[in-house]
């Protein structure tokens, strides 16, 4: 019974997608060695993430999305100074998820999604830490197994308007075995099942920004990403549980600069119109670790 609830409950959002969906992921990651590039002395980061969805059923081809997304990014911003390490800045992130998904017939669906968020490092919050983002997806069922993705993702940022069209698919194979989830130029996962164990590639590529104030002056930072990672994943943790094990390397570049010193515009990875100058040396990309524990419904 409670099976069939849940998935009368789901039905609209994965009725286009995968048979599960993820309720709420949880996860913890760590950089090995962050260099600073022209400077002595390296940093290392840690991550603390979680994602919530909760749907809400209006009928049996809509339903409202909500839910939630928290991050929290540790690092120095910058080397030793006069032998004295510089302090830890911590980066905060607040996302709330509003949106609808509907399908329109056996073989198209959409999917819009409103994600406002306040990033900062949360001191003396005010409306200079609020950003609006978003993303559309259409989606088309090919086969059972296979459906294709288009769409686009748009943020308002601290360095200024950034958006990047979506391009991807899903698909399963007849034995459940192989399983590709593509969003590109966003993220990127492919896995083998074999019995409780999953192994499998992931790319996780993002821009985002944090407004910051430090030694009285009023900054931003810009954070460049690119995540590969090898993983590992037991899928019988507990009921409805998995626990994920990530190896990989990150490319994480987090970027001063001046609040108000803005590009023109950002389309996937490129910046028009940068003239801007980074206040502090470059950060380079290390090894890490992740643990995640998802929470996992099966339809």
């Amino acid at each position: 019974m409670i099976k069939l609830y849940l998935t009368i409950l789901l039905f609209p959002i994965i009725c286009f997608s995968q048979d599960y969906v993820d309720v709420l992921k949880l996860g913890y990651g760590r950089s090995f060695q962050n260099n600073f590039e022209g400077a002595e002395g390296s940093t290392y980061i840690s991550t603390l993430e979680a994602n919530l969805t909760l749907p809400i059923v209006l009928n049996k081809n809509n339903a409202i999305i909500t839910g939630g997304i928290f991050s929290r990014n540790k690092l120095q911003l910058y080397p030793p100074q006069n032998g004295l390490e510089s302090p830890f800045t911590n980066l905060y992130s607040t996302t709330l998820k509003v949106g609808l998904s509907s399908t329109f017939s056996e073989r198209w669906g959409m999917t819009l999604v409103f994600l406002p968020k306040i990033a900062s490092d949360y001191h003396d919050v005010s409306s200079n830490d609020f950003f609006m983002g978003g993303f559309g997806i259409l989606k088309y069922q090919k086969r059972e197994n296979v459906l294709y993705r288009f769409g686009l993702y748009s943020s308002s940022e601290a360095f200024g308007f950034y958006t990047t069209p979506i391009l991807g698919w899903y698909s399963l194979s007849k034995d459940k075995k192989i399983e590709m989830d593509i969003f590109m130029p966003i993220s990127v996962d492919i896995n083998y099942t074999s019995g409780e164990f999953t192994y499998g590639f992931s790319y996780f590529g993002i821009g985002r920004s944090f407004n910051i104030e430090q030694n009285d002056l009023n900054q931003y930072v810009q954070l460049n990403s690119l995540e590969f990672a090898g993983y590992a994943q037991y899928n019988r943790l507990f009921k409805n549980t998995i626990l994920r094990a990530k190896l990989g390397y990150a490319s994480d570049d987090y970027e001063v600069h001046t609040y108000g010193d803005k590009i023109d515009f950002g389309f996937i990875a490129f910046n028009f119109g940068d003239d801007r100058q980074q206040n502090n040396p470059k950060i380079q990309g290390s090894m890490f670790f992740k643990l995640e524990l998802i929470y996992r419904i099966q339809l």
